[in-house]
C-alpha cells in the first residue's frame, strides 16, 4: 500500500481513538459504571429505540448532566486548540508557533477576563458575550506580537517566539490589574484562569457550538491554502493563491477557534503546540492530513488529561492547566533544541 493511500487510514484511527477516549471520561469518576452500562444509557436515549436503560436514576444523572458534557466540553476545547495551534504553525511557517506563545490565548484570557469582571455590572446576561470579547481579545494578541516580532526583525522562529512571550506578559499584567481592581470577583477569576472542565455543562457546549462549528469548518477548508503558503509567496501567488488574504482568514479562524475553546475552558496551554507535531510525525508535513487529524487527537489528548487531572489525586481535582504544564514544557524545550539543530 502506497504511503498516500495509507495516509487515509489515519483519521478512523482518530475517530476510533476519540471514542475510546471519551468512553474512558464517562466512565471514571468516584461513582462506578461500567462502559457496558454506559452504552446502554446512551443507546436508551436514541430516539426509536426500546432499550431500557441499565443505571439507576442517580447513576443516569451523574451520567448525562455531570460527566457527559464535561467530555463533550473537553472534547470541543482540545479539538480547537490544537486545529488552531496546527493553523498558526502553518500560516506562519514556524513549528513554534500556538494560541499560546502568539498571545491569542493570553488576548482571549484578558477579553473573557474583563466580561467575566465587569458585566455584571452592565449586562443581565453578560455570560453570552465571553466568546465574542475572547475573540477579539485573541486577534488583538496576534496582531500584536506579529506586528512586534516584525518591527524587532522578522517573522523567524526565536523572533516570533519573543515577541509572542513579551505579548502574553502584557496581558497576564492587564488580567492581573483586573483582579486587583476587582478584589470580590478574585476567587472566580483566578479558579477560570487555572484552566479547567469542571464548570462544563451543556449551557457552555450550546454556548460556544456555533464558534466552534465555523472556526472548524473554516480551517478544515484551508488545509490545500496552507500546503500551498508552505511553498513560499511566490510560489503561492504563480498558482493564483492571494497569500495576504490566505492567511488572513486562517487567522481570523484559528483565534476564533482560541476564543471559543478559552471562553469555556480558561487557560490551557500546550495543546496547540504538542499534538500538532506528534500528529506530523504520524501522517506528514500535508495540512490537509494534519488539520483534521489534529482535530481528533486534541480532542482525545485533553479527554485523557483531564482523565489524570481528577483522578490523580481523587477527591480532589488538578487544575488542567497545570497537567498540560508539566507535560508540554519538556516537549516544547524538546521542539525548540531540534528546531535550533535544524537551523544551524
Amino acid at each position: 500500500m502506497s504511503r498516500k493511500r495509507a495516509a487515509w487510514l489515519w483519521p478512523p484511527l482518530g475517530l476510533v481513538l476519540l471514542a475510546v477516549s471519551a468512553l474512558m471520561g464517562v466512565a471514571a469518576g468516584a461513582a462506578s459504571i461500567s462502559p457496558l452500562d454506559i452504552a446502554g444509557a446512551l443507546l436508551g436515549r436514541l430516539p426509536f429505540t426500546s432499550v431500557d436503560s441499565p443505571l439507576s436514576g442517580l447513576q443516569e444523572a451523574v451520567l448525562v448532566e455531570l460527566r457527559l458534557p464535561r467530555v463533550v466540553v473537553g472534547a470541543l476545547v482540545g479539538g480547537l486548540l490544537a486545529s488552531a495551534g496546527a493553523a498558526y504553525q502553518g500560516v506562519f511557517r514556524n513549528p513554534l508557533a500556538d494560541p499560546f506563545l502568539l498571545g491569542a490565548a493570553g488576548g482571549a484570557g484578558l477579553g473573557a477576563t474583563l466580561v467575566l469582571a465587569f458585566g455584571p455590572q452592565l449586562l443581565d446576561s453578560p455570560r453570552a458575550l465571553v466568546p465574542v470579547a475572547a475573540f477579539a481579545g485573541a486577534l488583538a494578541g496576534v496582531a500584536a506580537a506579529y506586528a512586534l516580532g516584525t518591527i524587532a526583525g522578522g517573522s523567524g522562529t526565536t523572533t516570533l517566539v519573543l515577541a509572542g512571550v513579551a505579548v502574553s506578559s502584557f496581558l497576564s499584567a492587564g488580567q492581573n490589574l483586573v483582579q486587583m481592581i476587582r478584589v470580590e470577583d478574585l476567587r472566580l477569576i483566578y479558579a477560570w484562569m487555572m484552566g479547567g472542565l469542571g464548570r462544563g455543562g451543556w449551557d457552555d457546549v450550546a454556548m460556544i457550538a456555533p464558534y466552534a462549528a465555523v472556526s472548524v469548518l473554516v480551517l478544515l477548508g484551508c488545509g490545500y491554502l496552507l500546503d500551498l503558503l508552505a511553498l513560499g509567496d511566490e510560489k503561492a501567488l504563480s498558482l493564483g493563491l492571494n497569500a495576504t488574504g490566505a492567511r488572513i482568514l486562517v487567522i481570523a479562524a484559528a483565534s476564533l477557534a482560541t476564543a471559543a475553546a478559552v471562553s469555556v475552558s480558561g487557560l490551557i496551554g500546550f495543546v496547540g503546540i504538542v499534538v500538532p507535531h506528534i500528529v506530523r510525525r504520524l501522517v506528514g508535513t500535508g495540512y490537509r492530513m494534519i488539520l483534521p487529524m489534529s482535530l481528533l487527537t486534541g480532542a482525545a489528548f485533553l479527554i485523557l488529561v483531564d482523565i489524570a487531572a481528577r483522578t490523580l489525586i481523587a477527591p480532589a481535582e488538578l487544575p488542567l492547566g497545570v497537567v498540560t504544564a508539566f507535560l508540554g514544557a519538556p516537549f516544547f524545550v524538546f521542539i525548540l533544541r531540534t528546531t535550533r539543530n535544524r537551523a544551524g
